[in-house]
């Protein structure tokens, strides 16, 4: 017996993993990359989001592609763990909820947190990369065409079940959640596009 097989049997790994995708998540990579930037709270401006879009608005391309990084990365880090820990993908599936929840109610910032795209992201992309690599080009598409990241990053998320039914059906679930979660933390987003007050880049 493997020592991945033999952890992948423990259901206390599963629960281990998902704690540490939690904590991962909880931390807003925004605001320290805001501080070394000297750059305002993100979450006292703009949309008020900590999050790479508000942070570009407010710092240019160069803080919110570090904030995208980062919190891609703790999205994929445990739920690259959890695959090379030998656990079954729906195990590694709830893994990537548990760090995207983290994201959206932080436990290390009185559980208000932001919109989890970009965690979601990183998560997609060591579970499913496919679809989460067509995803990510459909959002670039409609980021390009548009310039309004909520309707871009929406777009590319209730894609997501189609894509993934296609081509990684095991992964159908974990999308079709993660659909649900994001759109519902858009829906301030989804008022303002219906009366075309949404902001773009």
């Amino acid at each position: 017996m493997t020592f991945s097989t033999t952890l992948s049997s423990d259901p206390v790994v599963t629960v281990l993993l998902c704690a540490v995708a939690y904590l991962a998540g909880s931390v807003l990579f925004a605001l320290p990359v805001c501080r070394w930037w000297k750059l305002p709270d993100p979450r006292a401006q703009g949309s008020g989001n900590p999050g790479a879009t508000n942070v570009y608005r407010t710092g240019g391309w160069a803080p919110a592609l570090v904030t995208l990084a980062l919190d891609a990365a703790k999205g994929w880090l445990p739920v690259w763990l959890a695959h090379n820990l030998g656990l079954s993908v729906m195990a590694q599936a709830i893994v990537a909820l548990c760090a995207v929840t983290g994201h959206m109610i932080p436990v290390f910032y009185r559980f208000k947190g932001g919109k989890g795209v970009a965690t979601a992201l990183g998560a997609g992309l060591a579970l499913a990369p496919i679809t989460t690599s067509l995803m990510a080009a459909i959002w670039l598409l409609v980021i390009w065409r548009c310039r309004i990241s909520a309707l871009a990053s929406l777009i590319a998320i209730v894609s997501g079940p189609i894509i993934s039914a296609l081509i990684e059906p095991d992964t159908l679930a974990l999308f079709g959640l993660l659909a649900l979660l994001i759109v519902v933390r858009h829906r301030n987003n989804l008022i303002r596009l219906a009366q075309g007050r949404e902001a773009g880049l």
